[in-house]
């Protein structure tokens, strides 16, 4: 037996549930032969048992086929995730965390960001649910590769799209291609509390949900509706972006939303001919952001044809293509998000009491809706209540 031999007929094993094996995936440790013994440790990404008994039998009976007379399949599986330990209103309570994305505008990479950053946080053992909240434009479908799937109707309530090990919903799934929706802010707002309510999550670990750009009234509901758990704010190099960045991590900060860090896309371009990194759009610039917010940048994700052509595919960078950069850097980024969330609960979780609305129900908060124009709030210094009832300060 050589080492060749073991991967070959382990590139056989698919792991449950996708279509790559588990050498591609890189799950394969600490070959050791000795003459035709084998043994191995197999770094799964589940801690379902029945997972870890499929790839151990799987493995066990191609290596035998290739020669083998004894096999020892160590499966080595992440720790269970912690409960949430978040208080307030939540209408999904099957859901123990909430990650929202965010971006102060359109055009930076969001829906990316999230679709990638789901699956790798599926890939470290989570189960996870993707929500696409970004009601005028919802992408994820068609990156998820669901474009045109439409999910079945459970009575009245709605079941998600499974794809790539995480459950999917999103506006897009639900209307025609190409359909305009011209609605209100509350119409929105209703259309965010019944994505959270009537869609039948499984008991996650985890809900990345991918908000429309700007701070409005669907961020302001989705934080009254459930405890968010953490915030990630998506922005690009240039001024104009980080000038939008700094309005959606100051949201966080009067949402009581804690801040898991920023993702700089379009940070560099990768040459798919040499693999040369060039800063053209520049890279790093959103450091001083960063330090004004007491936070850090989770990763720095170059502009690479793969993310490009994944996306129009539906065969997402981190993993259709897992050993390629940006990919490594939407993994790192997500392990630091799951990291600052288990800090989170460690510290006693969140809470949303505090921005939960006193205004009349059809009433937007934080609008001038709130108060006669005549009798409109004078601007309050930071940290102080809008006025409005909101809850916001």
């Amino acid at each position: 037996m050589t080492e060749e031999i073991v991967k070959t007929a382990l590139s056989k094993v698919m792991y449950p549930g996708f279509t790559k094996d588990i050498v591609t995936f890189g799950f394969v440790k600490d070959i050791n032969i000795d003459g035709t013994a084998v043994s191995f440790t197999v770094d799964i990404t589940s801690n379902a048992p029945e997972v870890a008994e499929e790839i151990k039998a799987k493995s066990t009976e191609a290596l035998k086929s290739a020669g083998a007379t004894a096999v020892n399949c160590h499966i080595q599986s992440p720790m269970i995730p912690k409960e949430s330990s978040s208080q307030g209103k939540n209408i999904a309570p099957q859901v123990k965390n909430f990650l929202m994305v965010s971006s102060g505008k359109g055009g930076v990479g969001k829906s990316t960001s999230s679709v990638n950053i789901a699956i790798a946080l599926a890939q470290q053992g989570l189960k996870v649910g993707l929500l696409d909240a970004d009601i005028y434009g919802p992408n994820i479908p068609r990156m998820m590769g669901l474009n045109g799937v439409k999910p079945e109707v459970t009575g009245n309530k709605v079941m998600p799209l499974k794809a790539y090990g995480i459950e999917m919903m999103s506006m897009g799934a639900l209307m025609d291609e190409g359909q305009a929706l011209i609605w209100r802010g509350s119409m929105i707002m209703k259309a965010i509390e019944q994505f959270l309510r009537d869609i039948l999550w499984s008991e996650l670990d985890i809900l990345v949900i991918d908000m429309p750009p700007g701070t409005g009234d669907a961020q302001l509901t989705l934080a009254q509706s459930v405890p968010v758990t953490a915030g990630i704010t998506v922005t690009t190099p240039q001024s104009v972006s980080l000038d939008d960045s700094r309005r959606s991590l100051s949201m966080f900060k009067k949402l009581d939303i804690p801040v898991a860090g920023i993702i700089e896309n379009m940070s560099g371009f990768i040459a798919p001919d040499t693999g040369v990194e060039y800063d053209i759009f520049g890279k790093g610039t959103s450091q001083p952001m960063a330090d004004e917010f007491d936070t850090e940048i989770i990763a720095e994700v170059p502009i690479e044809p793969g993310i490009r052509t994944g996306g129009d595919e539906g065969k997402p960078i981190v993993f259709a293509n897992p050993t390629s950069e940006s990919a490594k850097r939407f993994s790192a980024a997500a392990a630091s998000i799951w990291a600052t969330i288990e800090e989170i609960n460690a510290n006693g979780g969140v809470d949303n009491k505090g921005v939960q609305p006193t205004t009349p129900p059809g009433v937007s908060a934080c609008s001038t809706g709130a108060a006669p124009a005549a009798a409109a709030p004078a601007p309050k210094s930071e940290g102080e209540s809008c006025g409005t009832g909101c809850g916001c300060h």
